[in-house]
């Protein structure tokens, strides 16, 4: 669903090659981490990007939403990739084109599962399509699901989840997504009406809660489906 970008980033042709894409974002010191690295190498963004998939910049996709700059999608695997491992549960909140619930299923193996949940069902329907082109066996083998749904709800079916990625500003921390999150677990989220912080947090084993800011953005509210289709901000 995000707007994803960072407040003070700058628009950057990455043409070519999703190699080549991954090569700038790793030499800009966006993403780091083998495991990260080699998600965001197995999914290819022109599969879900309309026009101008390895340009490090939003990219329009319908109904009020857009897939999210590239590093962004970078920084949210960079510090969610050292919570998911083999068998993890990882809930995908906005999954909009599908590309960041591809790469977390990529992460959690064939034990795991990954819920993308978007309440826009033609968004829903296309990422389904996108994953089909060459990720079909993530959806085949139940290891990613994606799903219309209130993402303000989250999706208690599967929890309690080990990451929690939000594709959309929340002005205060919701509690219920918190609830899901299990001990040990990490959710990277952007916070705020006007001014938001893309924050990572993390919940302790005793069910403390720890915030950490990773960056300034701009996102879209995480909104009710009338009020995005609306382009309406409240």
């Amino acid at each position: 669903m995000g707007n994803g970008a960072l407040s003070s980033s700058r628009s950057s042709s990455n043409r070519g090659s999703q190699r080549k894409l991954v090569e700038n974002l790793r030499r800009n010191n966006f993403v780091t981490k083998d495991r990260a690295i080699s998600a965001l190498l197995a999914v290819d963004r022109a599969d879900f990007a309309p026009t101008h998939p390895y340009d490090d910049t939003p990219q329009y996709i319908g109904y009020g939403a857009t897939i999210s700059a590239p590093h962004m999608h970078a920084i949210a695997l960079e510090h969610l990739a050292d919570v998911i491992g083999d068998g993890s549960h990882v809930l995908d909140i906005g999954s909009g084109s599908g590309y960041l619930s591809a790469c977390f299923a990529k992460l959690v193996g064939p034990r795991g599962k990954v819920v993308g949940v978007d309440h826009i069902e033609e968004l829903v329907n296309t990422s389904i399509v996108n994953v089909r082109k060459q990720n079909a066996d993530l959806l085949s083998s139940g290891r990613l699901h994606l799903f219309v749904a209130d993402g303000r709800l989250g999706w208690p079916t599967a929890a309690p989840y080990q990451a929690i990625h939000v594709g959309a500003a929340s002005e205060k921390l919701p509690r219920t997504l918190v609830d899901q999150l299990a001990p040990g677990g990490r959710m990277v989220i952007p916070v705020g009406a006007y001014n938001q912080q893309f924050l990572q947090i993390d919940k302790m084993p005793n069910g403390d809660i720890v915030r950490r800011n990773l960056a300034d953005v701009k996102y879209v509210p995480l909104t009710a489906k009338s009020l995005q289709m609306n382009g309406e901000t409240a």
